[in-house]
């Protein structure tokens, strides 16, 4: 991944760009290899959206709006990180769909360690929370940085039992929201001792949208993740859901089949995750992967097929195009290499083309390079 210092003007630019409406974090590198930068981006959005069908006017995020993020950032004592600077956790780089900035309150040099997810129930029972305290204090002790989602029950177990050693804390709002508020010392803590980070701007409330994207960045961050107790519908199994489309290992404690608690970490087992009935086979799954987890070329994977339009000029392209990949389109997921085989059209037409429905609110994209129709 490519280092670079910002300056604060550089950071505004890619603050307003993220937070424009329609622009999600792949679209956001899309925009950034086709325009160049993120200020020639931002002044083609309008005609981009328009030119997808849409008929209002596109919410750019103002400069004063991101000014003041970066304001809040060093009054708050965090720091805005963007995706290509040094501090950002290296891992988390190498995601498809890496937020280009995160805000982080405390000691970012906790980002480059390795680290382990640990995620489960939030009405945790008391053998869970104590097998969370144990394998996460035994796992610490080996070096490794603890991360969770600072909810009640496991994430909080993970916590505390990793405050001393090095614990990251993933919220689903702003960095400013302390959510659950039981959890306030606890928070405290951890941005005194550890590290917390947010992808949403200040003041965010967490809501039921957030908390699927605060799970990737859990197992983004991440060697893999642990999964201990953990209902068939929950938040941890859709933690584990991402890790595999990550490429990170899944751990997950087996438990009793007549605890419902239990049910989604033994499916993961029967479905091929790592069974942990002690510390020890974490570890020394974790050793292997932290000698080649960060020589993985695949943090540049996020440019994908964009080299094909990459600094050209915007192009009037025909009607038909776009109304033959609407009609090629539906709510289910297809990858856009499948779609511009069917299109029967040059490759980087379609690719502008999808930027311009996804702008105008049309379209949106999946991780693994899919599209679908909203």
């Amino acid at each position: 991944m490519t280092q670079k210092k910002f300056s604060d003007q550089e950071k505004i630019s890619w603050l307003r760009l993220s937070r424009t409406e329609n622009v999600g974090p792949i679209t956001f590198y899309k925009l950034l290899e086709r325009f160049g930068s993120a200020e020639s981006a931002l002044e083609s959005l309008p005609d981009l959206a328009h030119r997808g069908g849409r008929l209002g006017k596109l919410k750019v995020c103002p400069a004063d709006l991101a000014e003041k993020e970066l304001e809040q950032a060093t009054q708050f004592n965090a720091r805005l990180i963007a995706r290509d600077e040094a501090d950002y956790p290296p891992l988390l780089a190498q995601i498809e769909d890496a937020p280009p900035l995160i805000t982080v309150l405390g000691h970012t040099q906790l980002l480059s360690k390795s680290s382990l997810g640990v995620v489960g129930a939030r009405n945790a029972s008391l053998t869970g929370r104590k097998i969370a305290t144990h394998f996460s204090g035994e796992i610490a002790k080996a070096g490794y940085v603890i991360v969770s989602g600072l909810a009640r029950g496991i994430d909080t177990s993970a916590h505390m039992a990793s405050l001393s050693t090095g614990t990251v804390a993933v919220v689903a709002g702003g960095i400013d929201v302390i959510y659950p508020r039981e959890n306030e010392k606890l928070y405290q803590e951890i941005a005194e001792q550890g590290a917390i980070i947010a992808e949403s701007p200040f003041g965010t409330e967490p809501l039921a949208q957030h908390f699927p994207k605060r799970n990737r960045l859990s197992s983004g961050v991440s060697l893999g993740v642990l999964i201990v107790e953990a209902a068939m519908k929950s938040g941890s199994l859709i933690t584990a859901r991402m890790a595999a489309e990550q490429n990170r290992e899944v751990f997950a404690v087996p438990g009793s089949p007549l605890d419902p608690r239990s049910e989604g970490a033994n499916k993961l087992i029967q479905d091929g995750a790592h069974m942990a009935t002690n510390a020890d086979d974490i570890i020394r799954e974790l050793k292997g992967l932290r000698r080649h987890a960060l020589n993985d070329p695949s943090g540049e994977s996020w440019k994908g097929a964009l080299s094909l339009f990459t600094h050209t000029p915007v192009k009037e392209l025909d009607e038909s195009l776009r109304i033959r990949l609407l009609e090629l389109l539906s709510r289910t997921p297809v990858q856009i290499d499948e779609l511009i085989r069917a299109a029967g059209a040059p490759a980087g037409d379609v690719l502008t083309v999808i930027l311009e429905l996804e702008l105008a609110g049309s379209i949106e994209r999946q991780p693994g390079n899919k599209v679908n129709l909203i």
